[in-house]
């Protein structure tokens, strides 16, 4: 089982903690990511896109010119696509882009994920995540005692609400309960900050 240092928000090496196998050191799927990751910006797109067809253009009810005899093309209506401020021919409706993919996919995405942050030296476990107050300044200097400068995912064992609050200016940091989290929040961050209790409670799920 791979072992990682444990920190307190001060930055101090307390101790260290076991990551278990299963989690965190099993053999990284780049099909599952992919299609995990797939799925997740296809479940994020709104599909409010709309353009007008020919019956949804206003004017054009009169034939613009007769079938025959004019030496011109025949036209039915001067709001067909063909026309300047005619309707859209084929063009996007409003659809819903969303799919399910199985839970086994999800659940193999997100191991390879934390397995591939583990191997990368990219995780950072912190015995205890809280703040008295809601202060951005004072977050960020947790994340610099932790020596955490880049894009950070920092998840916690349970709702923070200070922390949470404390985080929401700070570019590039994001912040998840351990039971929300999800593939690829995981993958689009540098650094994974995670509380040693939603260590806990991630291998109590999956393992």
């Amino acid at each position: 089982m791979p072992k990682v240092a444990l920190y307190n928000i001060e930055g101090k090496e307390v101790g260290e903690i076991e990551l278990k196998d299963e989690i965190f050191a099993v053999e990284i799927s780049n099909a599952a990511l992919h299609m995990t990751v797939k799925n997740y910006l296809a479940n994020q797109r709104q599909g409010t896109q709309s353009t007008k067809t020919r019956t949804e253009v206003s004017g054009g009810g009169a034939k613009p010119w007769k079938q025959k005899g004019t030496g011109r093309a025949r036209q039915g209506s001067i709001r067909a696509p063909q026309w300047k401020g005619g309707g859209v021919a084929l063009g996007p409706k409003p659809r819903d882009y969303s799919y399910t993919l199985n839970k086994k996919t999800r659940r193999l995405a997100l191991k390879s994920a934390l397995s591939a942050k583990v191997a990368e030296n990219n995780i950072v476990v912190v015995d205890k995540l809280s703040m008295d107050e809601i202060k951005t300044k004072s977050f960020v200097k947790i994340l610099e005692n932790l020596k955490v400068d880049t894009k950070a995912f920092v998840v916690t064992g349970a709702k923070e609400a200070n922390l949470i609050a404390s985080a929401n200016n700070v570019p590039g940091v994001k912040t998840a309960v351990v039971d929300t989290i999800n593939t690829y929040d995981v993958l689009n961050h540098t650094k994974l900050v995670i509380e040693a209790s939603a260590v806990a409670k991630l291998e109590e799920v999956y393992c």
